[in-house]
């Protein structure tokens, strides 16, 4: 990959992406159909992922002061995947909705503590080499690949029963693999944040940064929750959606890939501007031809921009925003405002409207949402200054 130069753990932090998202493979795509399968209507469908997305909004926050504090991020990753773990094992028994609500608020607390941790994790291992995010990150995109094209099979002949029991297993592992993953070396020292992380979220520039992420956000509602049952509504058989789900992520692997060069060349800001143009056009298209499959696969292969460029331009500039003992809490506010706020309160308002109004309107609304976003940026967003070279050598 690259890396043997240095000492950055490469194959354990890419296989930690790959099974994460490759539980989230399981999630975005079939949840609705599962839930669906199991009598539950689209109010109640919509309520199951904002109750995903909005603990986001607190847990990251309380775990990512946590792992600042005692600098063991590590053994937070590896405590919280396990209680997941524990929590998920009971959504096939849940006899009915409120039991199911109550599991995924459990299992939202705890797994939402992982990922904006294990960033912080890879990018101290990574040190002034943050441009090869990228190339760890994109095995989380072929995880959610697999797990797609694989479990979609599966559906397709057994039913939706197996996808919370495929979620199970991808924690088992993730926890399983916490355990061997090193605790990576400081981060960058913190600089001009002595008034501690208020003080950086504060700047004008962290601010723009956060409304930026949670209008797109906002905008993904319709699309995680209700993206496979609108392509069924349209006629796509399950099998089909699946690879339609996977042919979004593969687009996502090709843009990690070439990643550091887009970077170099463009900068951050502009390649967020993107982002945020290429998402609005994305959910036009939804709106208007989700019938025509040619249109919807182009659609699709838009999410290299819309997921891929967008949250690695994110993460990135967050890390160069927070530094040092407020790198955690850095992570957490990006996650929790961006896809807890803004992810729940999209699919808060896409059920709504999907309850009114099956079909485009939920996403001529993400097309309104991401095109604000897109102005945001272009009128407030500031290229951040990169690590000093020195930070977070291994």
């Amino acid at each position: 990959m690259g890396f043997a130069a240095d000492r950055v753990p490469a194959v354990r932090l890419s296989a930690f992406y790959f099974l994460w998202f490759g539980g989230l493979g399981a999630l975005l795509p079939y949840w609705g159909l599962y839930m669906k399968d199991r009598g539950h209507g689209a109010a109640e469908i919509g309520v199951i992922f904002a109750i995903l997305l909005g603990t986001k909004v607190i847990a990251p926050n309380i775990w990512g002061a946590l792992a600042d504090r005692s600098g063991r991020r590590v053994r937070v990753i590896s405590v919280a995947t396990a209680a997941a773990a524990l929590f998920f094992l009971g959504v096939p028994f849940a006899p009915g909705f409120a039991a199911m609500a109550a599991l995924m608020i459990g299992y939202g607390f705890f797994s939402n503590a992982s990922l904006p941790q294990f960033e912080v994790v890879t990018f101290n291992h990574l040190g002034a080499q943050e441009h090869r995010y990228g190339l760890i990150r994109l095995w989380g995109s072929v995880g959610f690949i697999i797990s797609v094209v694989v479990l979609g099979v599966l559906v397709s002949h057994a039913g939706t029963t197996l996808v919370p029991w495929w979620v199970f297993a991808s924690l088992v592992g993730l926890f399983l693999l916490s355990r061997v993953v090193p605790e990576p070396p400081p981060g960058p020292a913190e600089t001009s944040t002595s008034g501690g992380v208020l003080s950086v979220f504060m700047q004008p520039a962290v601010l723009c940064l956060i409304v930026v992420c949670a209008l797109s956000q906002f905008s993904h509602g319709a699309y995680y929750g209700f993206f496979s049952l609108y392509m069924e509504d349209a006629g796509f058989g399950r099998t089909l959606i699946g690879v339609l789900w996977a042919l979004g992520v593969l687009a996502e692997v090709l843009v990690f890939a070439f990643l550091p060069g887009l970077v170099r060349r463009f900068g951050l800001r502009w390649l967020m501007i993107f982002a945020l143009t290429v998402t609005t056009a994305r959910w036009v298209l939804l709106a208007a031809f989700a019938e025509w499959l040619a249109v919807v696969i182009v659609a699709q292969l838009l999410h290299l921009a819309s997921f891929g460029i967008y949250h690695a331009v994110a993460v990135n500039m967050i890390h160069r925003l927070f530094r040092g003992r407020l790198q955690g809490r850095g992570q957490a506010l990006y996650s929790s405002l961006s896809f807890g706020l803004g992810g729940a309160l999209g699919s808060l308002a896409s059920g709504m409207i999907w309850e009114i109004s099956p079909g485009p309107a939920a996403f001529w609304v993400a097309a309104a949402a991401a095109g604000l976003g897109a102005a945001v940026a272009i009128i407030g967003l500031r290229e951040p200054p990169p690590v000093p070279a020195q930070a977070g050598a291994t």
